[in-house]
């Protein structure tokens, strides 16, 4: 079996786009809830263990995708013998990351029982449930067939809003909401294996396909270095301030975490056309539509850091209730989280687009060093306003890290980052100064600003102009195509 449903890469980022969308609205809504059913003491617990499991769940995976997407695209290749060899490593691997990561947690919150207990309840289910959405997922990518990719996501965020909305009816203790948590999860990861083994044979007696471990070690720290960085906060805060602290922070954090998904999918659309532009065009095909990347991402960041600066008492409020109103001053900091991840997001694929993933790893690993260095120094001065200009301060290092490693840097720098990022800065100086009392007022002047400025860059709408028409093209040829047939 294989894949005979293939999808074009419009339909592909159609249904990213949307479950994306769905998904991370949920997911959202799942985090309102449980700010309102549980105290930030709860909250913060609940915080601390849910990083543990991302970061366990990506040891399940340990870059073995990538080798799974290398090798099933190559011509002739059994699909049902990568599958196979690619749940054998993934068993062996979860067993691994169990002993070592419940190991890990006795070791470290030992005098914490009622917080080892909520780990326990969580991860169990949570980080099982990653690892079988994460096998059925690659499988997805791999055939190109992204529609099933979203259905176990949106079946993940409404099963995770249904049992969370059970425990709040039956007011359940928040360990038992906690492992609710983690079997949505789990069931998910079980219909999507249930998925895929419809479409290919799964057959553990098969030889094992040694090439998936080809260059695993770089996948390896590279992708461990991307879990890990957001993760930071909550594990070394749960030392220097108190859960009930790591609470509020937490739901100031998540607010832009979530948010940032909408860039996100930006960046995944222009990812392959990089790769493309670069194998084929050259430096200087590269280095233009790189530029236009990076101005659409950073403006979409920048439009969503706008009301979350202006107006963090009004949507914590909103959103979570008068109790969380602590975690206001917070936000406001980390609502240059999104404008900074969305641009440094952009700057690194146009490394690792150039065949220059070495040096992306390098800022990585300064990211995730200074990010320790950051968090327990001004958390430990300044508490949770200190953390949050810490997890500023990681992104600000990146940024510096991406921009000076790239051989196009004064160019970038001339063309987009002084521009943009400058003008950024003075408007919001500006209104801040002149429009204190009024943030709504000077949230809407701020978003009109940045639409004079997207309509001013005669380059970037000419560009736009131009892939708008390539695909209107495009989608006029494959319709006479189809109807020729």
């Amino acid at each position: 079996m294989g894949n005979g449903g293939k999808n074009s890469i419009g339909k592909n980022v159609f249904h990213l786009f949307y479950s994306t969308a769905f998904s991370s609205g949920l997911n959202a809504l799942t985090l309102i809830l449980l700010a309102h059913y549980l105290e930030s003491h709860s909250y913060g617990m609940l915080s601390v263990a849910l990083a543990f499991a991302l970061i366990m769940g990506y040891f399940t995976d340990a870059g073995i995708s990538v080798g799974v997407l290398r090798e099933g695209s190559k011509k002739g290749i059994h699909l049902s013998a990568v599958i196979s060899s690619y749940i054998k490593i993934r068993v062996v691997l979860l067993g691994i990351t169990f002993a070592a990561g419940f190991f890990l947690i006795q070791l470290l919150y030992q005098n914490q029982p009622d917080l080892v207990k909520i780990m326990y309840c969580l991860i169990f289910p949570m980080v099982t449930g990653l690892a079988m959405q994460s096998i059925s997922i690659t499988y997805f990518q791999l055939v190109e067939e992204m529609q099933h990719l979203g259905m176990i996501r949106i079946c993940s965020a409404v099963l995770l809003v249904v049992s969370i909305s059970l425990g709040m009816l039956f007011s359940l203790q928040p360990n038992v909401v906690c492992f609710l948590y983690g079997c949505s999860y789990l069931l998910a990861g079980m219909g999507g294996i249930y998925l895929m083994s419809k479409r290919v044979v799964i057959c553990f007696k098969s030889v094992f396909h040694k090439e998936l471990l080809k260059n695993i070690l770089s996948f390896i720290i590279s992708g461990l270095l991307i879990v890990i960085l957001p993760q930071l906060g909550p594990i070394i805060l749960e030392k220097t301030l108190t859960l009930q602290q790591v609470g509020f922070f937490a739901v100031a954090y998540r607010i832009p975490s979530a948010l940032y998904q909408i860039p996100g999918i930006l960046a995944g659309a222009f990812y392959p056309a990089l790769f493309k532009s670069y194998n084929n065009k050259g430096m200087t095909e590269h280095l233009q539509l790189h530029m236009v990347q990076i101005k659409l991402m950073g403006l979409t960041g920048m439009a969503m850091t706008i009301p979350l600066y202006y107006m963090p008492e009004m949507i914590i409020g909103s959103l979570f209730g008068e109790k969380w109103m602590f975690a206001a001053s917070a936000l406001r900091v980390l609502s240059f989280l999104l404008v900074l991840q969305s641009i440094n997001v952009a700057l690194a694929d146009g490394l690792t687009t150039k065949d220059l993933q070495s040096r992306r790893t390098i800022v990585q690993a300064a990211a995730v060093a200074g990010g320790v260095g950051f968090y327990i120094f001004l958390s430990g001065q300044y508490g949770i306003e200190g953390a949050a200009f810490a997890g500023v301060s990681v992104e600000i290092l990146s940024l510096a890290g991406f921009w000076l490693l790239n051989p196009a840097r004064k160019t970038l720098a001339i063309k987009v980052l002084f521009p943009y990022l400058g003008s950024f800065a003075v408007l919001f100086s500006v209104f801040t100064y002149f429009a204190p009392a009024r943030p709504v007022l000077a949230a809407a002047l701020h978003l009109f600003c940045l639409f004079v400025i997207l309509a001013a860059d005669s380059e970037l709408t000419q560009k736009l102009t131009g892939m708008t028409r390539k695909k209107h093209s495009a989608a006029e040829r494959e319709v006479k195509n189809e109807t020729s047939s």
